[in-house]
């Protein structure tokens, strides 16, 4: 048995010190927020992570106190629209504390939200990069869009208020034109989303069901609520997908990835009902137009018709044997009431009668002189 040891509280005593003398002030950290519970007395309890290729290299827990946190947390949802959370890469000033009873701790006392933002946006290019190198960013465009699109397999959240408007604009429309959408439930922001929606897009590819037009919407949020859109395994399976794709997720000042690669994309739920109501007031038009236009040209080819009977009936008039007779001319024709042209025809003898307009005569030919 050896004779040099130390016993545990030495050795995180040690630890302590050693903490202590490399870290006497605070420290910037950059990671992310594995974990996050905000406790009922106000303290804010993460975990806090770094990972790699291959996986996750590092971890620590990290805590800010309620007297920061009620500071903390309104301040940055003010700068990035939203709360603190999961999946977030962060910037936050800590004290690096070691206990001997609960080792090492981070207690937070600031954030920066700008570097949030920040890395949401770099992310965002390499994203973009990636995609347009597989040459995934223009591969719906090459879809064809159905006239009327009437079968629409919809990715939503059900309880949603953009769904129900679209439902209530789409199916409302003043025109009577008729849809068929069917719901497909998803989570519709935050970590969980980008993998909902695409098992909801492999619903809808092994449904069986063929439909015209895919929509993915939801109503505006908080910028990183909707950072979700920006993910890129969402928006490889949008680009690959084979119906044409819509998104309609957030408000004016919202452009994500998704709507980049999507066919089509508009900034509300009811935009795009009204989108989808005006492809068929569209086709409506063109039909009445077609139809006026038809009608038009039927019209046109009946009075060309009537002025060519009119024509060829002036031409049949013309060539009445009654009409020609009031010419003074005669028609001659033999007993059997066979017309004749030429005197050759007859013989002496012959009976033959000539029509006159205003009667007959009957005759006997007796000589007969031919023109030589």
């Amino acid at each position: 048995m050896t004779e040099t040891y130390i016993d545990l509280y030495e050795l995180q005593s040690r630890l302590k010190a050693g903490v202590e003398s490399t870290f006497p002030g605070k420290v910037w950290l950059k990671a992310e927020i594995s974990a996050l519970k905000a406790r009922p007395s106000g303290h804010c309890y993460m975990e806090l992570s770094q990972s790699s290729d291959s996986g996750i290299i590092a971890k620590a827990q990290a805590v800010i106190w309620s007297s920061k946190y009620r500071f903390l947390a309104p301040f940055f949802k003010s700068v990035t629209g939203s709360d603190l959370s999961e999946g977030m890469n962060v910037l936050v000033q800590v004290s690096v504390n070691f206990s001997q009873l609960y080792g090492l701790s981070l207690v937070i006392d600031d954030i920066d939200p700008e570097f949030t933002l920040g890395e949401k946006e770099l992310l965002r290019r390499q994203t973009i990069a990636r995609l347009q190198e597989e040459g995934l960013m223009d591969r719906q465009k090459e879809l064809a869009l159905p006239v009327l699109p009437y079968r629409l397999a919809v990715i939503s959240a059900p309880d949603a208020a953009g769904y129900r408007d679209f439902i209530r604009h789409l199916l409302g429309n003043g025109y009577g034109f008729v849809f068929c959408p069917e719901l497909f439930p998803a989570v519709m922001q935050g970590c969980e989303a980008p993998s909902s929606i695409t098992a909801a897009l492999d619903s809808i590819a092994s449904s069986g069901t063929q439909y015209d037009l895919v929509l993915i919407m939801r109503g505006g949020g908080a910028k990183l609520d909707l950072a979700c859109y920006d993910d890129y395994s969402l928006a490889a399976a949008i680009a690959r997908f084979p119906v044409p794709v819509f998104t309609a997720v957030g408000h004016d000042q919202d452009f994500h990835v998704c709507d980049m690669v999507a066919f089509h994309y508009l900034k509300t739920p009811t935009a795009l009902a009204d989108e989808l109501v005006g492809y068929y007031e569209d086709e409506d038009a063109r039909l009445l137009s077609f139809a006026s236009r038809l009608k038009l040209a039927f019209v046109n080819k009946i009075h060309v018709m009537e002025s060519r009977l009119q024509l060829l009936e002036a031409r049949i008039r013309a060539a009445d044997p009654r009409n020609i007779l009031q010419r003074g001319y005669v028609l001659a024709v033999d007993s059997s009431g066979v017309p004749f042209r030429r005197a050759a025809d007859r013989k002496a003898g012959d009976r033959v009668s000539l029509m006159f307009s205003d009667g007959t005569l009957e005759c006997e030919v007796e000589k007969i002189k031919i023109k030589g």
